[in-house]
């Protein structure tokens, strides 16, 4: 960030209570103990604990400067010190200002599935210097401090956005100020906070008002209940069949998928390497992106080798004989599970095996939607299906288990050769545990 302390402090709307270093900071931190020299270090309020309350330690550990609330700002020296009541605000400002004087294209993804794999693929896809969100530094928190991360000379920002409840997408587009707008689908994904698939395509929707006129939205041919939103967009791109941008041709060999995508500006032959199909659906997504970035085809069918997926998401883990584990346990609702099983039901040469946690948030519904997973697997002829604590109970699976070791001590017992395993449940399950014990069991 080549700011200098003069710069944040009217950018934050902050007092200055010290000077410090005539310089500027090198990067944002909200982690005292992960501060080191030259950073600057937010102190923010937690519902336990005051980040405030570690502007010292910060200083101390060599902070260019530090932003807290005035009673903990108070008396300190060494450093900049900010004093502002509100030191989020401060940081989401201060990445708004640094967005703003980057003069990069930012690109908001959000919807109830796909988001992450879509800024991945739009990472590797889009030419020039790309940024986007590391992890899950996708909130009010995460997305500020992405922004601020942002190299000069980006050209482009594809940032992931993550929402809970009504007014997030709405918070986080006043900081990312996005030109183009994804909306990957809207699905019953914290419908117990929200209370219905409508109120949650209304929340997703929150992006489209932050569109500046020439701004684009990027949206599924299918668009379900956000179709009566979309008359807000400036313009709009879709996806997937008999859309903008869809697959005309595809097909999948040795984790290949080759597909002729058909776009406004042109046709293309890619070589994605994953074999999922609702990946094709993100990739379409993410190239509807670079169409609307007017991106040229060729260069981005010569960068999609360079496509990679965030941990946690379709990991694919040899495990000998031919076993292979699909490690998709980052998170898991209704739409994410059922484009999971439809993948394990078409993969392999032996048994297909889904070990499957609690998809939560659901609300009332849940033992529906659950018992929904169950009998889809079911039909789909997955040989076994093996739950992961008590609320796994809904799949009516062949076999249920307290906890992922055990799952995995289970797994480790019945494994043959070629088989087929996938993992996946919603981040509170813990199901990263069931291939980390595997491995271990399997392999010694």
């Amino acid at each position: 960030m080549k700011l200098s302390g003069a710069e944040i402090a009217a950018a934050i709307g902050a007092e200055v209570l010290a000077e410090g270093e005539p310089s500027h900071p090198k990067r944002a931190t909200i982690v005292s103990g992960d501060c080191g020299r030259g950073d600057l270090f937010f102190g923010l309020r937690g519902t336990r604990v005051d980040g405030g309350e570690f502007a010292p330690e910060a200083i101390e550990a060599g902070a260019w400067g530090v932003v807290a609330t005035p009673e903990h700002a108070a008396g300190l020296d060494g450093a900049w010190v900010f004093a502002t009541p509100d030191p989020l605000a401060a940081l989401q400002a201060l990445a708004r200002e640094w967005r703003r004087g980057l003069g990069a294209t930012v690109v908001g993804v959000t919807g109830s599935v796909g988001k992450t794999s879509v800024k991945d693929i739009a990472r590797a896809l889009l030419p020039g210097l790309v940024h986007a969100n590391r992890e899950n530094l996708n909130t009010e928190i995460g997305l500020p401090l992405t922004v601020l991360e942002a190299p000069e000379g980006t050209q482009t920002m594809v940032l992931e956005m993550a929402m809970r409840g009504s007014g997030q997408i709405a918070e986080l587009a006043s900081i990312a100020e996005p030109e183009i707008a994804v909306i990957t689908n809207v699905g019953p994904v914290h419908v117990e906070l929200l209370g219905s698939v409508e109120a949650i395509a209304a929340a997703k929707a929150e992006i489209l008002a932050a569109l500046p006129p020439d701004g684009t939205a990027i949206v599924p041919v299918a668009a379900g209940a956000l179709e009566p939103h979309l008359a807000a967009a400036p313009s709009l791109l879709r996806f997937g069949p008999g859309g903008d941008v869809e697959a005309v041709e595809s097909s999948v060999a040795d984790g290949v998928t080759e597909a002729l995508v058909e776009t406004p500006n042109g046709r293309q032959l890619f070589h994605f390497p994953f074999s999922e199909p609702h990946n094709l659906d993100n990739a379409l997504a993410a190239l509807a992106v670079g169409v609307a970035l007017g991106a040229p085809l060729a260069e981005m069918a010569d960068r999609a080798a360079n496509i990679g997926f965030s941990r946690f998401r379709g990991e694919r883990l040899e495990m000998g004989d031919g076993i292979v584990l699909v490690n998709d346990c980052y998170n898991a609702n209704p739409v994410s599970m059922r484009a999971a099983l439809d993948h394990l039901a078409s993969t392999g040469s032996g048994r297909r095996i889904a070990v499957l946690g609690e998809m939560a948030e659901l609300g009332p519904g849940a033992p529906d939607y659950h018992r929904e997973i169950g009998e889809h697997s079911c039909d789909l002829g997955i040989s076994m299906l093996i739950g992961v604590g008590a609320p796994a109970r809904d799949y009516a699976p062949d076999e249920l288990v307290a906890t992922p070791l055990e799952a995995a001590e289970l797994l480790a017992a019945q494994l043959e050769p070629g088989d087929t395993v996938l993992v996946k449940g919603s981040r509170s399950a813990g199901l990263e545990a069931v291939a980390e014990a595997l491995e271990e069991l399997v392999n010694g």
